[in-house]
Parts: C-alpha cells; structure tokens; sequence
C-alpha cells in the first residue's frame, strides 16, 4: 500500500502542473500579503482608546435587537455578541490590534477554496487519465487488489490537499512574520459555548480554523475523486466540481430561505465555522448533525468510487 501511495506520488510530480499550482498559491499569497503591507499605514488596526465605551454602546444596540428579533438564530447571535464583548471590557481585552503575523495567516485561509480548486483537478485527472491513457491495463494485470489500488490514489489526494494548505499555512506564517512581525502580547481567540467565554490560543485556534474550512473543500474534491471514477471523465469531475465549489453554497442559502429541507443538502453543512463564528444556516441545525450530514455524503461518494471501480469491466 505504502509503495502504490509512492507510485501515485511520484506521478504527480512529474506532471509540469503541479509545480506551476504550487508556484501560484505561493505568488497570489505574496501578491495579497504586499497589497496588506501598503495598507498597513492607513489601516495599521491600532486600538481605540475609548474601546471599552464602544463595546458598551454596541452592547446596548445589541440587547434591543435581540428583544426585538423573533429568530432564534438571531438571538442566539446578539447573545453571543454580547457575552464576548462583555467577557472583553471585564478582562480588557481589546476588540482589535495592530495588525500581525497571525491575523494575516487568518486572512489568507480565502486562499484554501484555490488550494482546494488544484486538489479538485488533481483528484479529477487521478482516475479518469488512466483510463483515457490506457495505462489502467498496466496497474491491474499487477497481483494488488483493486480497492487497495483505488484507496492509493484517493489517500494520495488527500495528502496533496494536505501538502497544499500545508504550504499556505506555513508561508503566509513566515510571510507574515516578515512583513508584520509578531505581537508584543498576542491576543487570545475568545470561544463562546452555552454561555460561557473561555479564551483559546491564537495558534491553536488558527490550526483548528484551517481544518474546519478545509472540510468543504475535501468534501467537494471526494465529489471529484468520486465522478472521475464513475464516469471516466477528468472534464466532468473537473468543470461540475468547481462549479460547485463556487456556488453550491450561495444556491443553498436561497434555498434555505423557503425550505426546511435545505438543512440536508451537502453544502449547508460544509461550512462548520457557521457555528464557531456565526450562525447556522436554518434553525435546528447543530454541529453533530452538520458532521452526521457530512459522513453521510462521504460514505456514499466512496462507496460509488469503490463499488463501480471494482466491477468496471476494463478489457476493452
């Protein structure tokens, strides 16, 4: 298993492409980091000496729009709000600072859905270019089992989604600590859970962000994986997936706005931020259940990859 994961990996390599979609996650990050560094005088984030008072007049305009909110969701939002900038002005922790090496590692997780966009042309092509090459006659003659041979190359692509936000996480760090430098005193990220503020350290919380939205982006490159198996067809994988990944989100939320069962589809539960950092998609909706929603679609994307792949007859 561990040779045919080489094998698939080595493959990758050799193509010119992949060094060209690492050189343009690395460009596009340091195209971003520079156009932030010459804002950085007009908008350096530095704190407002009246801070604690802003917070208490936002409380304030909070409180009456929760009373007057008839959403749940929405209250549960101005409830959040208000615990945290409560919890702010008690432990004089101020609602922003100078800009630095962190807050831009977390500005450049935008990038993630492009990481994502190169995995998905890699999972589309990993299948379907052997067929369209003739070279899958080559890897099944070997004595290997067919699942071992299709799980090599699902395992590879998930290590080069990895490899990818790898290299932004790491270079928009060092990136950042070159043009903004490390803060003198580092604020903590505040998590708010049933009522209660508990702080969390900015790094920890920067690894768990970065994993959290990456789940759409593994969810939509499975899809990929998924149809270029199925079908054969790297141009479908590619061209639906995308599609997809750049409105399967905003077509869920129109949805949503009429329709309870929204709730079900894939790309309502992709984003579990929405429940860190905002709000649910529609009411009733919970982490276990946005994470129950996600295996599902998972099992079914692998068990089509799985099921059809094994019984494809590919002597011709």
């Amino acid at each position: 298993m561990v040779n045919l994961i080489k094998n698939e990996w080595m493959k990758i390599f050799k193509r010119p492409g992949t060094y060209v979609m690492i050189a343009l996650l690395i460009i596009i990050t340091s195209t971003i980091a520079l156009f932030y560094k010459s804002q950085e005088n007009t908008n350096n984030g530095s704190v407002d000496a009246n801070w604690e008072q802003t917070l208490k007049e936002e409380n304030t305009a909070l409180d009456g729009q929760m009373r007057q909110s008839q959403s749940k969701i929405e209250r549960d939002y101005y409830k959040k709000q208000i615990a945290i900038n409560e919890y702010r002005i008690e432990h004089h922790i101020p609602a922003r600072e100078k800009y630095n090496v962190w807050t831009f590692v977390k500005d450049a997780s935008t990038l993630i859905t492009l990481a994502g966009l190169f995995t998905i042309i890699v999972a589309a092509g990993i299948v379907a270019s052997e067929f369209s090459w003739g070279t899958i006659k080559l890897l099944l003659i070997r004595p290997i089992n067919r699942m071992k041979i299709l799980l090599s190359k699902y395992v590879t692509v998930l290590l080069y989604a990895l490899f990818m936000i790898g290299i932004l996480f790491v270079f928009s760090s060092i990136l950042g600590a070159i043009l903004f430098g490390f803060p003198d005193h580092p604020q903590p990220y505040l998590n708010y859970d049933n009522g209660r503020v508990t702080e969390q350290n900015i790094v920890i919380h920067l690894f768990i962000y970065y994993g959290l939205s990456s789940i759409s982006m593994v969810m939509l490159v499975t899809m990929a994986f998924m149809i270029s198996t199925v079908f054969r067809n790297s141009s479908l994988a590619i061209g639906l997936s995308l599609f997809l990944l750049f409105t399967g989100e905003q077509f869920t939320s129109l949805l949503a706005l009429k329709f309870s069962w929204a709730k079900y589809i894939l790309f309502a539960n992709t984003d579990l931020m929405q429940y860190i950092e905002g709000t649910p998609m529609l009411e009733g909706m919970t982490m276990p259940f946005s994470i129950l929603m996600l295996l599902f679609y998972f099992a079914v994307f692998l068990f089509l990859s799985f099921y059809v792949f094994k019984k494809r007859d590919v002597a011709a």
